[in-house]
């Protein structure tokens, strides 16, 4: 198990983490900053240049959380993470890695009052030594208070909360243990998706609103938004998996045969395993039925309707490439209907 402990700059995290593995027993302390640290000393420059936050590189990203698993694997137990993540994606990418390795994920976030935070961010020395390095984290701790108020809002859904204002890190570590104890810090329900060991079959399905505008979905599992569908299971029919999907993942229940736009190869690029990938028509969805679209919220975070246009922002580019050879077939296939007297759509 891991109790990921989140929160600003200067709440407290890591001084409550190395209370909190005193009150755990056979627990152990784990900074994703050593993970930073070490990729600072292997990237190049020039690589390193191209972010301003460590967080934005992927390899940190994977990082985490393939040394999380290591060290599970060797030690067992509970890992405590001190780790501030204010950006969703990245919540999502990092728990939803270590939910398909099987690890589940208590997530606490330690909330002290804005003037409390800023006299902690005011009196902190980071460096004695270094006056000019001790101003640069407290100028980055202030810059990141903003961000933090604006990711407020998912973290504390997801987040079992405490106000640490008039707590000691003692006294924050023993209300954290409390929450693990009686299940108030419950478990992350990031989606639990056993990550794959080689070449996957994958089928997606295009559903459309009556302004032919496609629909789309944002998986808490991983980055990027996606078509609807799925993994196809061992000796099930590609389109039939995606009717599967479509049932689970949205509540809809399609009655039309799905008509098939793409199939496309998808190299494999470490760590992904890529695979084959199946686009199909799933047809237009009227008013009642898109307002009757369900998301099971420890999988998909979103739905929306998009025009190609708003796709290319949305979607990684080779999914928004998939996309628009899927359109593209779908467009050629309504004019031949057209030209044999079949209604538009095909249905």
């Amino acid at each position: 198990m891991i109790v990921w402990i989140n929160g600003a700059f200067s709440a407290g995290k890591t001084s409550a983490a190395c209370e909190l593995i005193d009150l755990i027993p056979n627990s152990t302390f784990y900074d994703p900053e050593l993970i930073g640290g070490g990729l600072r000393g292997l990237l190049p420059q020039k690589k390193l240049a191209e972010v301003t936050d460590i967080q934005d590189l992927p390899i940190w990203r994977r990082l985490v959380v393939d040394t999380a698993a290591a060290l599970l694997a060797e030690l067992s137990g509970v890992l405590v993470v001190p780790m501030t993540l204010l950006r969703q994606d990245y919540r999502d990418e990092i728990f939803g890695g270590l939910a398909s390795r099987r690890i589940p994920v208590r997530h606490v976030l330690l909330s002290p009052e804005e003037t409390i935070l800023r006299r902690r961010i005011a009196e902190r020395e980071e460096c004695v030594d270094d006056p000019e390095h001790s101003e640069r984290i407290r100028q980055w701790a202030y810059a990141h208070i903003e961000p933090y108020r604006a990711a407020l809002g998912w973290i504390t859904a997801d987040a079992h909360t405490i106000d640490t204002s008039a707590l000691t890190p003692y006294e924050t570590a023993e209300r954290i243990a409390e929450a693990l104890r009686t299940g108030e810090a419950g478990e992350c329900g990031i989606v639990q998706t056993p990550a794959p060991r080689a070449e996957t079959v994958a089928s997606g399905v295009l559903l459309f609103d009556e302004q032919d505008r496609v629909l789309l979905v944002d998986p808490t599992y991983k980055p990027g938004w996606e078509f609807p569908g799925g993994v196809v299971e061992r000796g099930e029919a590609p389109a039939q998996a995606g009717v599967r999907e479509v049932a689970e993942e949205l509540g809809l229940r399609l009655d039309t045969v799905l008509r098939l736009l793409v199939v496309d190869w998808e190299a494999p690029k470490p760590p992904a395993y890529g695979g084959l990938r199946f686009l199909f028509d799933g047809g237009r969805l009227r008013g009642e039925q898109a307002a009757r679209l369900l998301l099971p919220g420890s999988e998909l975070r979103a739905w929306r309707f998009v025009t190609e246009e708003e796709a290319s922002g949305m979607l990684p580019p080779t999914r928004f490439e998939r996309l628009r050879w899927a359109l593209r077939a779908r467009e050629r296939s309504t004019v031949l209907n057209l030209e044999a007297g079949v209604p538009v759509g095909g249905r």
